[in-house]
């Protein structure tokens, strides 16, 4: 498949091909942004005419740079989707009161929406237990699922889970959660998020839940089968679930900020449901450019930067505007991969490790084109040493300090906190592990996959000035049109964080030894041997 070129986009990309002037360091990372949440690219929607100009513009810079093609076709390495859309004007939802069978209406988008990552069967008529977190973590003895029949039953818990389990382990637990249920029996899940972990909105998250979601066709990576229904629904209209069970979900969610386990218990009422949607196949492509290492021995090992390319196309008009053109989220951290690519080429100097630049596609489908690289890379799997990711660093404010998601898991930790000590930079854990971030950008499908992985944003201290801004930008521009090229940004922030992440990235890429695990690290356990000579 060729990506063809796109005549609505040309001039826009002509922006980038000119002769960089002297001018501010931020001034060739905000140029690609422009390019890339400009109107034009229409919210870069996986599989869209958006998602293939994109691809173009990333090959062609990386081309640009003098990095070599990296992929299975050139730049490109090809990945297959099903993408389904819910049918709301025919798909119904019922509680099904056991007391006297009355079946009360759900109002899909105000109470609940309906998930479509899983291939939901037509009809659903189930018994509902409600499970707590739905957690089952071994590690510390932890089992919401303990002593529970689920065979056949729909699930309803809580999102989140016990703040005495390691933030890391906590979110990791939490993205395998359904194979714990399925294997128990369950044939559904309804979640209620914890408000306290909420980015969006509802009244503004539900705007987006006729927007298509995303699996991966290859079925050894499909991670939602054997679900026939999977549901959200809005916290502040969930007591109605709890009807007669002797429990309120604002005692409930005060137990579960308290940090104690949650009661488990049968709700007396069933859930129907009649869903209708649309499916069909899309095709999109990581892209992929290789700068080789300059060592004869190390240069056979690989340094993986990734950031995701797509976001969430075209949807419901917020004050009259339809696109959500991802600006920070993540056309910067695209723009941080594309000045790296730029520094190596300008300063001539070649890192004795090599490094694959990859721009991964639906991340926001689930971190799916990241899922498929690390599966599949377009090296060897076993020569990749380490991921290093950026996911919407958001440089709001000046920078003092960098938040890195795996900063305790191996030691790239180490590197970073070299790296930011002459840059008079402090080096912080995750001050939000309520978020759940761990689990939800590309690092992640590397960590799967047994690579040693960090990713890095612009920092705050918990309850500061600056993370107020941070919580603001997310309740009013996070996954909506106004995550646009009219917003304020701190240029001086970004170009220093863009520094930082290019000296970790040498550091890395020139470190005598690989990357290692940390002994206590629970991911350690991923890790692949290497084949014996």
């Amino acid at each position: 498949m060729k990506i063809p070129r796109w005549s609505h986009v040309g001039a826009v990309f002509a922006l980038c091909l000119v002769a960089r002037p002297a001018r501010a360091q931020a001034d060739g990372w905000w140029k690609h942004i422009t390019v890339l949440a400009h109107d034009s690219m229409r919210g870069r929607e996986t599989g869209s005419s958006g998602d293939r100009a994109t691809i173009k513009y990333i090959a062609d810079q990386f081309a640009s740079f003098g990095l070599k093609p990296a992929g299975t076709a050139g730049y490109l390495q090809p990945v297959q989707f099903r993408s389904r859309r819910v049918d709301e004007s025919r798909s119904r939802l019922f509680i099904v009161r056991k007391a006297d069978g009355v079946a009360e209406p759900i109002v899909l988008g105000d109470e609940v929406t309906l998930g479509m990552r899983a291939a939901h069967a037509a009809h659903v008529d189930a018994p509902i237990v409600f499970v707590g977190f739905g957690l089952s973590v071994p590690e510390v003895k932890y089992d919401d699922l303990a002593g529970l029949d689920l065979r056949g039953k729909v699930v309803l818990l809580v999102t989140g889970g016990p703040p005495s389990i390691p933030g890391p382990l906590l979110a990791h637990y939490q993205s395998v959660r359904w194979d714990a249920l399925k294997r128990a029996g369950a044939i559904g899940v309804l979640s209620i998020p914890n408000p306290r972990g909420m980015d969006i909105p509802w009244d503004r998250s539900k705007l987006t839940r006729t927007m298509p979601q995303m699996t991966l066709a290859d079925s050894a990576l499909s991670e939602a089968s054997g679900a026939q229904i999977t549901a959200s629904i809005n916290p502040a209209r969930a007591e109605k679930w709890f009807s007669g069970s002797g429990h309120t979900f604002a005692q409930l969610l005060a137990i579960a900020d308290s940090g104690k386990q949650l009661p488990r218990f049968a709700l007396p009422a069933s859930i129907r449901a009649d869903i209708a949607s649309k499916t069909e196949a899309v095709g999109s492509f990581n892209v992929a450019g290789l700068l080789q290492g300059s060592d004869p021995t190390l240069s056979k090992e690989f340094v993986v930067l990734t950031a995701h390319h797509d976001h969430v196309g075209v949807g419901v008009p917020t004050k009259g505007d339809s696109i959500y053109n991802g600006a920070m989220d993540d056309a910067s951290g695209i723009a941080t991969l594309l000045e790296t690519a730029r520094a190596f080429k300008e300063s001539g100097a070649r890192p004795k490790r090599s490094v694959v630049f990859l721009a991964v596609t639906a991340e926001e489908k689930g971190l799916l084109g990241s899922r498929y690289y690390a599966r599949y890379p377009t090296v060897p799997a076993q020569s990749i040493v380490a991921d290093v990711n950026v996911d919407m660093p958001l440089p709001l404010f000046p920078l003092h300090s960098v938040i890195a998601q795996g900063l305790d898991e191996s030691d790239l930790g180490a590197d970073l906190r070299r790296v930011a000590k002459p840059l008079n930079l402090r080096v912080l854990a995750d001050p939000e592990p309520l978020r759940n971030a761990f689990i939800r950008s590309d690092q992640y499908s590397f960590i799967r996959e047994g690579v040693p992985s960090i990713s890095l944003k612009v920092g705050f201290d918990k309850d500061s000035p600056e993370h107020a801004i941070v919580k603001r930008w997310r309740a009013e521009r996070y996954h909506a049109p106004s995550d646009d090229l009219e917003q304020p940004i701190d240029r001086q922030s970004a170009a220093d964080f863009n520094r930082l992440y290019l000296e970790l990235v040498k550091a890395v890429a020139d470190r005598p030894a690989k990357p290692q695990w940390n002994n206590d690290s629970f991911f350690k356990r991923f890790a692949k041997q290497a084949p014996v000579p």
